[in-house]
C-alpha cells in the first residue's frame, strides 16, 4: 500500500517531487509508526464490517482500529467478537459483497481496540488463518499496572500465531490526567513500554477521556491546545514519551469530534490566501461549514507539538490528515541541506529558500523525522500546496 495510492498516478506525478513509497504490514515498525496517518476507528458490531474495510481501504485510508471497547455497550462484546471473526474470514477470502478480490485495494493496517488481556489470546485463537491480516491491538487506559498484563497477553499471541503483533496503548487513564500522579504513571508507562519496545507501535493519546475527568467537551472552534488541562498533559506525555534521543516513541494526535453545523462563536480560522484560485474557494467554504477548518489547525498543532498522526472517528477527517503530513518542498530541502555529510561537524547556513537558518545539530533530529515522513507521505512539488493536496485526495 502507499499514501495517494488510490489517486491516479499521473495526477501523483504533477503533485509529488518525491511520491509517496510503498510499505506493508511487514515493513520496519519505524516506518509504520509514521505511515499510520489517519488511524479510522470503527465500531467492531458493524453489519458489514468487511465491505467497509474495503470502502475505505479504495479511499486512501492505510490504518483502521476496530473497537471492541467505548464505541459500542457492553451488552454487545460478544456479538462485537463474533462479528470480527466472521469479517476477518470475509476478508481473508476475499467474499465481501460486490467486491472482486483481485481488483481490490491493499487492506489497511488493521489493529482491534480490546476491553480486557484475556481477548487478545481468544481473539487470535478463534481468527485461525485470518490472523495473518492483523496487525496488532489497541490497549486502552493504559497504565504501567493495566499495561503488564495486556502486554504479556501480546507476547503470548506473537508465540500462539508464529507473527508480529504490535501494541498501541491509549493514554488516557485519570492517574495520568490528575496533576498528583502525572509523573508517577508517566514514569510507569515509561517503564513498562520499554520493556516491551519492538512491540510498541505508537503510543495514542485520549483526549475525550481526559475531558470527561473534569465534564469538559471542547466545540469545532478549539482545538486540543486550547482546553489547556489537556494541553499540559499533551506536554507532559511528549515530554516523557516523545523525545528524539532514542528512548522515545510516536505519539499520535487525539481524535477530532464531530459535531454538526451549529453558531461559530469565533471568525474561521482558515486563512483565505492558499484558496484563491480555481475552485479551491468552494472548498474551504465546505470545510467551513462542516467545521474542518478547526481540525486542520490541530493538525498543524500536533505537529508542532510532536505528535504525529491522527485518531480519526469520521472518513472525512482522513484524506486533511494526510494532506497535511505530505512534507513540503521547503521543508525536503532545508532537511537535505543539514544531513548532508560534509556538515556532520556542524555549523550554521542560510536555507536554500533565503529565509531562514538552519543549524545543522540543533536541527538534524527534526531533519531526520522529516526525511522519514518524506519517504512514507512522499514531497510536494515547489509549486503544490496542502490545498492541491486535499482536493486530489477527495476527488480521488
Amino acid at each position: 500500500m502507499r499514501h495517494f495510492g488510490h489517486i491516479p498516478s499521473a495526477v501523483r506525478t504533477g503533485l509529488f517531487h518525491q511520491e509517496p513509497a510503498d510499505f506493508t504490514a511487514d515493513s520496519p515498525a519505524r516506518t509504520l509508526a509514521v505511515a499510520l496517518g489517519a488511524t479510522l476507528y470503527s465500531p467492531a458490531t458493524r453489519p458489514r464490517l468487511a465491505d467497509a474495510v474495503r470502502k475505505q481501504a479504495g479511499r486512501g485510508v492505510a490504518s483502521m482500529v476496530l473497537c471492541l471497547e467505548d464505541s459500542i455497550s457492553d451488552a454487545d462484546v460478544e456479538e462485537g467478537e463474533a462479528n470480527l471473526v466472521r469479517h476477518f474470514a470475509d476478508l481473508a477470502a476475499g467474499t465481501g459483497t460486490g467486491t472482486d478480490a483481485d481488483t481490490a485495494p491493499d487492506l489497511p493496517l488493521l489493529f482491534i481496540r480490546v476491553r480486557e488481556p484475556r481477548q487478545i489470546t481468544d481473539l487470535v485463537d478463534r481468527l485461525g488463518a485470518s490472523v495473518g491480516l492483523l496487525s496488532g491491538f489497541v490497549l486502552p487506559k493504559f497504565t504501567e499496572a493495566r499495561g503488564q498484563a495486556f502486554l504479556e497477553a501480546l507476547t503470548e499471541a506473537e508465540r500462539t500465531t508464529g507473527r508480529r503483533l504490535f501494541a498501541m496503548p491509549v493514554l488516557e487513564s485519570p492517574e495520568l490526567l490528575h496533576l498528583e500522579t502525572r509523573a508517577e504513571t508517566l514514569a510507569g508507562i515509561a517503564s513498562i513500554t520499554d520493556k516491551y519496545r519492538d512491540r510498541v507501535l505508537a503510543l495514542r493519546l485520549g483526549v475525550t477521556d481526559f475531558c470527561s475527568a473534569y465534564g469538559l467537551r471542547r466545540s469545532p472552534d478549539m482545538t486540543a491546545y486550547d482546553i489547556k488541562i489537556v494541553a499540559s498533559v499533551i506536554a507532559d506525555v511528549v515530554n516523557v514519551l516523545g523525545r528524539s534521543d532514542g528512548t522515545g516513541f510516536t505519539v499520535t494526535g487525539p481524535v477530532w469530534e464531530y459535531f454538526r453545523p451549529g453558531e461559530r462563536m469565533f471568525k474561521p480560522q482558515l486563512r483565505r490566501s492558499p484558496f484563491l484560485e480555481g475552485s479551491a474557494e468552494d472548498l474551504r467554504t465546505a470545510l467551513i461549514e462542516h467545521d474542518l477548518d478547526g481540525l486542520l489547525r490541530e493538525i498543524e498543532l500536533d505537529r508542532a507539538n510532536g505528535l504525529l498522526g491522527k485518531t480519526c472517528i469520521h472518513p472525512t477527517h482522513v484524506v486533511p490528515v494526510h494532506a497535511l503530513s505530505v512534507v513540503s518542498h521547503e521543508e525536503w530541502s532545508d532537511a537535505q541541506d543539514i544531513l548532508r555529510p560534509e556538515r556532520d561537524g556542524g555549523g550554521v547556513l542560510r536555507s536554500a529558500y533565503t529565509n531562514k537558518m538552519n543549524e545543522v545539530k540543533p536541527h538534524r533530529a527534526w531533519a531526520e523525522r522529516t526525511l522519514l515522513r518524506a519517504e512514507v507521505f512522499g514531497v510536494a512539488k515547489e509549486d503544490v500546496g496542502f490545498v492541491d493536496l486535499l482536493t486530489a485526495g477527495l476527488a480521488g
